[in-house]
This record gives structure tokens, C-alpha cells and sequence, in this order.
């Protein structure tokens, strides 16, 4: 398949700098309010930079931020963006209680909506944090009225990964109903999957990485690859917090430099939203739960 005729996913999750999981326990919940928060202007400038090459992008928007700038929901919403939930907390799945988690997804979903104007079809978990202990979320996402999920991240990390989950956007039946899984992107060498989906891999490996796994996801395999990106990734200026080495390289390390290559990811690949690309992937084409038998209940 020609690479210019496969339509990749872009996503955004909309949260500030201080939300991100590695600061967790560095940052009290209550001082989230006290901090200078850049989440609007960053994600302004994002508007802006898919506008100049006319894409339209899924932005999993935190509730949070969506209870405090609702104006900017709204605008991402009126430049005809998806509107979807990144959670409204940005807890963990798997450091919460099912019930928990089902008052964190009903929250956000009906602010979003509600804001928005729009109904909200997809969830992705905080740091995709729907991993092999925490797949009864994935019965709390069909039971709240989501349709798709985008929470798995089919690799092995210290954090999150469920590395023997299919690659490509596929259905998941449950007792009570189904939705599809459309799973940050990755390309596969000698049989182990590498990511080349976005976010801290965007920055801190070189853009060719990226380039080249996309095209190989397009060209070889014939599918869309699933980008995502957060604001605060394209903002230098942000305030330095005092977290540890590993987790200020994660963070840090390259800010200055997304900016620019991701203008030139927008140039060399056609994108949409993830909606977008999820209609071909209907009961009858994609295969139902993952590629090999898992050692856990699905």
C-alpha cells in the first residue's frame, strides 16, 4: 500500500506539566491549583500548528483541565478536533478501585461532554495504565458508554505494557458488551515490539526513529500508525520541577525540539483523528482479542 494513502491518527492528551505520572508523589493533588498552569497556551499552540497543514486531531482531554478552562475545550471542539477523555483525575487505573475509576471515567465523560457540546466516544488511560491487573476497566469503559479504548501500549516498560496485546486497533468482547482497543503504535523487529507511537519517544530518540517506524507501519504492514503527544512537550520554557535524575530526562530531555520535528511529521504523513481511522475496523475486519493466547483473563 502506497504510504500516502494510509490516514494515520494524531492525539494529543491534554494535561499540564505537573499532571504527568513521574512527578506523582512530588506534587501534592492539593497544590495542583497554586502552580502556573500553560496547559492553554501550549495546547493554543497546538491548535494553531495542526491548523497551518489542516489536520484534525483526537484530544483525550483531562477533566481537570476541562473543569478549569472550558473555553478551551470548546475551541478545540469548534476547529472540528475529536473531543475524548483522558480521565479526570489523572490517577493510574491501576492504583484505583474499580468503583473509583468508574466515578473518575462518569465524571470526566459528562463534563466533556457537557462542555463540548459533542458525545465522547474514546478513553485513554493516564500513562496507559490499562495493563494485566487492571483490565476490568476495560468492563467500566463499556458499562460508561465508551466505545473505544486507546490505554494499552503493546510493550514491555517499567510502567506500563502489555507486550503479547495485538498491535493494530482490534475488538475486545466482554460479558457485558464489546468496544474496540486502538493501541499506541509500535513496529515489530525479530519479534519484539518497539515504540514508535510519540510522546517521550518523539524526543528523546531521533526523529528518523520515528519516521522510519511510521513508514514501515504504512508502507509494509499497510496500516495507520497511532501518534500521541502532550502539550507541555512542546513548551522549553516550562517550569523546572525537582524530580529525580531519570525522571527529569524523561521530561525534559529535548522539549526544545518537538516543536520542529513535529511540524515535519504533519508534513510527511497525511493524519486525522482517531475516530477517523476506526470505522474500517468493524466486527467483520478485525480480529477479536489479541494476537497469541494471554496468560490472564480478558
Amino acid at each position: 500500500m502506497s504510504m500516502a494513502r494510509v490516514v494515520n491518527a494524531m492525539t494529543i492528551d491534554v494535561e499540564d506539566y505537573f499532571h504527568v505520572s513521574v512527578f506523582d508523589g512530588l506534587i501534592p493533588r492539593t497544590m495542583w491549583s497554586t502552580l502556573e498552569s500553560r496547559v492553554e497556551s501550549n495546547t493554543h499552540r497546538l491548535l494553531e500548528i495542526l491548523a497551518e497543514r489542516d489536520v484534525r486531531a483526537t484530544f483525550f482531554v483531562l477533566g481537570w483541565v476541562a473543569e478549569r478552562h472550558p473555553a478551551l475545550v470548546q475551541r478545540i471542539a469548534a476547529a472540528g478536533h475529536e473531543v475524548a477523555s483522558h480521565g479526570c483525575g489523572h490517577r493510574l487505573v491501576y492504583d484505583q478501585t474499580p468503583a473509583s475509576f468508574r466515578d473518575d471515567v462518569r465524571r470526566a465523560k459528562a463534563l466533556l461532554e457537557q462542555t463540548a457540546g459533542v458525545q465522547v466516544h474514546g478513553y485513554r488511560a493516564p500513562s496507559y495504565s490499562i495493563v494485566p491487573r487492571s483490565l476490568w476497566a476495560l468492563d467500566v469503559l463499556i458499562d460508561e458508554g465508551h466505545t473505544y479504548d486507546a490505554s494499552i501500549f503493546p510493550i514491555r516498560h517499567d510502567r506500563y505494557g502489555i507486550p503479547v496485546s495485538a498491535r493494530h486497533p482490534y475488538v475486545i468482547d466482554r460479558a457485558n458488551g464489546r468496544l474496540v482497543e486502538a493501541p499506541a503504535s509500535t513496529a515489530q523487529i525479530c519479534g519484539a515490539n518497539l515504540p514508535i507511537a510519540g510522546g517521550g519517544y518523539f524526543r528523546l530518540l531521533p526523529y528518523a526513529w520515528t519516521r522510519w517506524g511510521i513508514e514501515r507501519v504504512n508502507r509494509v504492514e499497510g496500516r495507520p500508525a497511532i501518534f500521541y503527544l502532550h502539550p507541555w512537550e512542546i513548551d522549553p520554557e516550562q517550569p523546572r520541577l525537582q524530580a529525580g535524575l531519570l525522571s527529569r530526562m524523561r521530561h525534559y530531555r529535548n522539549l526544545d525540539q518537538t516543536e520542529p520535528r513535529l511540524r515535519r511529521l504533519l508534513k510527511e504523513f497525511a493524519w486525522g483523528s482517531l475516530r477517523s481511522i476506526l470505522p474500517s475496523f468493524s466486527a467483520d475486519t478485525v480480529p477479536h482479542g489479541a494476537s497469541v493466547a494471554l496468560p490472564y483473563q480478558w
